[in-house]
């Protein structure tokens, strides 16, 4: 992974103890909280829910360890955050025949075939959904099966990448929007050339967290191609400065998968990217997303 020179922050408190219950304990200085003592294959009440959510909200992204649980569940504790958010239906897609909004992300052929969708290898960072107008919200990975080595998810605060920028740079990009497109059929992993008929869509370079109120830097270096009002170079120069920024190590966790995680993210403030890993070790992921709002500025 790319990343920035290091840039100072203040390293924000451990993830809170004992909300609405449940115990929890950071996964990294900026980033994340792991939550303890939770059976996610079991219904939750409305008041253990909005605990979830706060601690979510707190921390970005949350880590459940050791969950026994079927798409059913999946689905079910998905519904706790919002409406699931269904696929959009390609030829390498994925997606369940049980639930359309749930993918498998599999190197792992049966027949031939490929049973999941981006199979191998590195993937940059980047936002689920933000070339559509209405980006995903949250996003859930439960891990079935893991390769020996590699294949982790990097995970980045971008509320930190927002407030580490320079204020002559918020000054200048404050109200602006840039192009996000995805090629999931030419570059499902790396930025390339996209097909002019890739799903695109403007949204602003800082993005306001409806819940929160707090602002995010929200541009990735897979899919957002360029700044909407400046010429090429200019937009490639700021795009790529930015880039590096938000891959600074300083605000990102690395999750090394085990069977049975299930870690949900925010895509509203936070981006994700994936290690490489040995192609011929199986690894078998199950995804399912929740539908966000149209991103704003305030």
């Amino acid at each position: 992974m790319e990343t920035g020179a290091s840039v100072p922050v203040q390293v924000r408190p451990g993830a809170p103890l004992g909300g609405g219950g449940y115990r929890t304990r950071p996964l990294a200085p900026l980033i994340g909280a792991e939550i303890l003592d939770i059976d996610l294959s079991k219904p939750i009440s409305d008041e253990s829910a909005a605990a979830l959510r706060a601690i979510w909200h707190e921390n970005c992204i949350v880590l459940f360890r050791d969950q026994t649980i079927g798409e059913e569940d999946q689905v079910r504790f998905a519904q706790c955050f919002g409406e699931p958010s269904m696929r959009l239906l390609n030829r390498h897609d994925g997606t369940s025949k049980s639930h359309p909004g749930v993918m498998f992300i599999s190197n792992i052929r049966e027949n031939g075939q490929l049973i999941g969708a981006l199979p191998d290898g590195e993937m940059m960072f980047h936002s689920d959904q933000c070339y559509i107008e209405r980006p995903a919200m949250a996003s859930m990975l439960y891990a079935i099966e893991v390769p020996s080595r590699g294949g982790n998810t990097l995970f980045g605060n971008m509320y930190a990448a927002y407030d580490a920028l320079p204020q002559a740079l918020k000054t200048r990009l404050a109200g602006m929007r840039a192009l996000n497109v995805y090629d999931y059929e030419g570059n499902p992993t790396h930025r390339g050339e996209a097909r002019p008929e890739a799903p695109q869509h403007v949204h602003p370079i800082f993005r306001t967290h409806p819940e929160t109120g707090r602002k995010a830097l929200y541009v990735n270096r897979l899919m957002t191609e360029h700044i909407v009002g400046i010429d090429r170079a200019e937009s490639d120069r700021i795009l790529n400065e930015l880039f590096d920024h938000l891959e600074n190590p300083a605000w990102i966790y690395e999750h090394v998968w085990r069977p049975g995680d299930l870690l949900m993210w925010d895509n509203r403030c936070a981006v994700h990217a994936r290690s490489d890993f040995d192609a011929s070790e199986r690894r078998l992921m199950r995804r399912c997303t929740v539908l966000g709002d149209v991103p704003y500025e305030s």
